[in-house]
């Protein structure tokens, strides 16, 4: 259940529920805020195949409003609303199908029919987790919407912890799952619970790929590491910096071929973090590295350590690795790429891409 996870807050209270036979219902909440590349649909749906295999009831969140309060695609809720049926939640099915989990077993809850079913109950829990938090704490946590501490671009943006707080509580789930990025928020909900007389949740956080291009920096000078960690993330406003889903054979390629990958570093180089946390990630992984003879020939690794120790010590070429990570993603991303030939899903996608295009 745990397999692809970096943090589990907490393992004993997880262990808990498991043995009390607690049912388990999980959540993960997205932003309208682009195309879905492999971060937000691959990593994200590797997790929810293992939790679906371990009999959680799994569960996404289209978080149309604040894709509103931090303004994404034009502004506009009404284009967050309509962009988050028509265009991403059909994203995250297809990332679904291509990492092997069951999209007909997840269930889609727009933000906006949300709050409207609940009405005033939500508004009020949102004002009793801001009422319990403070404002310095939660000023710190306005770093899950993206944006720097003090970046603040408007009083709105504060409310923005408080209502992804309100949204566990709101959904009644025990496992509430995301990027490292958000470990603020899910600490601030899992403190408030007690108080406020709901269920502490389990938090689940998975690895945030990296992102293709070279640091700003390079080599990362010591004082630089936490900021270059921030700044090399997969990105939907840096198209270079990720694969989307239903890229192209070829864009897949040109992008892969471009990475950063310094030979024989593990540091900061993209390849090898998504070789680890993509693709050797079960074991029955495997990759197959095809060479010319007079290059040591063909070698299979089903164990990603091995594969680090020879690149390491250069028995790997960068290249040789790029040319096996891309054949690899556009195996694995085929079923993505077929599900977007559907007319009303291209016109959708087309519709996301002028939107970005626009910001």
């Amino acid at each position: 259940m745990t397999r692809g996870l970096d943090e589990v807050l907490i393992p004993g209270e997880l262990k808990e529920l498991i043995e009390r036979g607690t049912p388990l219902r999980h959540y993960i909440g997205f932003e309208i805020s682009g195309k879905v590349h492999l971060g937000t649909g691959l990593m994200t749906m590797q997790v929810v195949k293992n939790l679906q295999q371990a009999g959680v009831k799994t569960t996404v969140f289209l978080a149309d409003w604040h894709t509103w309060l931090n303004k994404k695609l034009d502004g506009s809720l009404d284009t967050a609303r309509e962009m988050a049926r028509s265009y991403f939640e059909e994203g995250l099915k297809a990332a679904a199908i291509c990492a092997g989990a069951d999209p007909d077993k997840i269930e889609f809850i727009l933000g906006s029919e949300l709050y409207e079913q609940l009405g005033s109950n939500y508004w009020a829990t949102v004002i009793k987790v801001s009422k319990a938090t403070t404002l310095a704490r939660m000023t710190r946590s306005t770093t899950i919407m993206g944006r720097k501490e003090g970046e603040l671009l408007d009083a709105a943006m504060l409310i923005y912890p408080a209502m992804q707080s309100a949204d566990i509580f709101a959904m009644d789930v025990n496992l509430t799952h995301a990027g490292t990025d958000q470990r603020n928020v899910h600490v601030v909900a899992r403190d408030s619970a007690g108080e406020l007389g709901f269920q502490k949740p389990v938090a689940l956080h998975h690895h945030l790929l990296q992102g293709l291009l070279k640091p700003p920096v390079w080599p990362i000078p010591k004082e630089s590491r936490e900021e270059t960690v921030e700044a090399i993330k997969m990105s939907k406003s840096k198209p270079d910096s990720a694969v989307f889903i239903h890229d192209s054979p070829e864009e897949i390629q040109r992008k892969v071929k471009n990475a950063f990958a310094p030979e024989g570093e593990t540091e900061f180089n993209p390849i090898l973090d998504w070789i680890k946390y993509l693709i050797l990630q079960t074991p029955d992984s495997k990759l197959t590295i095809k060479r010319e003879e007079k290059f040591g020939g063909d070698v299979t690794y089903d164990s990603y350590e091995e594969l680090e120790q020879d690149y390491v010590g250069k028995k790997l070429h960068p290249m040789d690795l790029k040319t096996a990570v891309a054949e690899w993603l556009i195996n694995k991303l085929e079923p993505a790429r077929i599900y977007f030939e559907d007319p009303k899903r291209k016109a959708a996608l087309e519709e996301v891409e002028k939107l970005t295009i626009k910001r």
